[in-house]
């Protein structure tokens, strides 16, 4: 399993993709929002969302967990 980590502190804006979707290696799977700023969050590699951590509107700090890939 591989944990999907937030690269800086932010908002939840959008979630792109749910458990069991299949993603391509750098495919946006949430989309952040930190300082007026939409910062996509990609998969670091191909396979199945396995879990989603966070829902939108949450606040997350910089190296949270937010998705799980299998």
């Amino acid at each position: 399993m591989t944990s999907i980590r937030a690269p800086i502190t932010g908002r939840v804006w959008k979630i792109e993709r749910r458990p069991g979707d299949r993603v391509s290696d750098g495919e946006t799977v949430i989309i952040l929002e930190s300082m007026k700023m939409e910062v996509p969050i990609e998969s670091p590699a191909a396979g199945v969302i396995a879990s989603v951590e966070v829902s939108e509107g949450e606040a997350v700090e910089e190296g949270a967990v937010v998705a799980t890939l299998e």
